[in-house]
């Protein structure tokens, strides 16, 4: 009998569990009523008296160390993290519902994902400006119509500083900060004093890039311009430059692309023209250039910039702008396909 007890002992100082229903196999393998250590105790009666008293005190201590051990299996397990510990018991018992990317972020991910596989990099400044950043070194007259209080929201204290109207101030804060070349695309809100309608809201969001280096040309402007439109609407895709007028660039353009709805037949979303305007763009007026000093003898650059609204419209087909502002659940479930 000692031979099974001093075995028995061995066995206990070595048992190991993956599991609380392991833990409770070893409980009983060894201290049920029918386990080894119940069955060695109903064997105790076969001892010889001489040895009784001896083998008494060994099971006892068996039993007592086999409790013991069970016992610490059992609370590793009960201190342990449960598998349902991350379960919220204050919580409703009704499922929560998962929100979705609003459509105005879905799209400026995209056309800034875009712009980086051409080698740009993000820039970001400001919203509430001051007039040189926003208006004087961009080339506006004292006189031009931009700076009138129908477009620009001033702050009443200080006729100087402004909301900016447009995402150009963040590449005049690097260009007077940078070395060319320069190569960054400016996400972000703008203001205008407009009425709110379903084609104009007071605030928007425009994306703006940037490239300033040596021998920048016009035809390095129309292939990334070919490029994002290729990339945003499909392959398919055509584009169209008309000339148009900016005081920050010179010469400066309108893009078109031919409409994602007809496929250039004419319909009445591009009004039976077969294309659609999305941004304006130009090479960067030498001026500009020089308020923020970068020689314009050595360094030429190209500026685009568009209206993430107008984009999204395009590509989703909204036809109202407020309806990004106005945070309807309904419709922006719409977008939960979308990312």
């Amino acid at each position: 009998m000692k031979e099974r007890i001093t075995a028995l002992l061995a066995e206990i100082d070595g048992l190991l569990a993956a599991s609380k229903d392991e833990v409770e196999a070893l409980r009983i393998k060894y201290l049920s009523k029918k386990g080894a250590i119940p069955t060695l105790i109903d064997d105790f009666r076969n001892v010889p008296s001489d040895q009784k008293r001896e083998m008494g005190m060994l099971i006892n201590q068996l039993k007592q160390k086999a409790q013991d051990k069970i016992q610490l299996l059992k609370e590793q397990f009960e201190n342990s993290t449960s598998s349902y510990s991350y379960i919220d018991l204050s919580r409703s018992a009704y499922p929560v519902k998962l929100g979705t990317r609003h459509p105005i972020s879905l799209v400026k991910e995209e056309i800034c994902d875009i712009f980086k596989r051409l080698g740009f990099s993000i820039a970001e400044g400001p919203e509430v400006e001051d007039d040189w950043h926003v208006f004087s070194s961009l080339n506006f007259a004292e006189d031009h119509p931009a700076r009138d209080m129908q477009d620009t929201f001033f702050i009443q204290s200080n006729p100087d500083v402004v909301l900016r109207t447009h995402t150009s101030s963040v590449q005049t804060r690097v260009m007077e900060n940078t070395q060319p070349p320069i190569r960054i695309i400016c996400p972000g809100r703008v203001y205008r004093n407009e009425a709110i309608s379903y084609r104009a809201h007071c605030f928007f969001h425009q994306v703006e890039a940037l490239y300033v280096d040596k021998n920048v040309s016009f035809a390095d402007l129309k292939q990334a311009l070919l490029f994002f439109a290729k990339e945003m609407f499909g392959e398919n895709t055509k584009i169209r430059l008309r000339p148009s007028y900016f005081p920050f660039t010179e010469p400066s353009a309108e893009m078109d692309i031919s409409c994602n709805i007809c496929g250039g037949k004419g319909c009445p979303f591009c009004k039976h023209t077969g294309w659609v305007e999305i941004l304006g763009c130009g090479m960067v007026d030498p001026n500009v250039l020089e308020n923020c000093g970068i020689d314009s003898k050595i360094y030429s650059g190209y500026a685009l910039g568009m209206g993430i609204e107008r984009i999204t419209n395009l590509k989703y087909q909204v036809k109202d702008l407020r309806m990004f502002s106005e945070n309807d659940v309904r419709f922006l479930d719409e977008f939960k396909s979308a990312y």
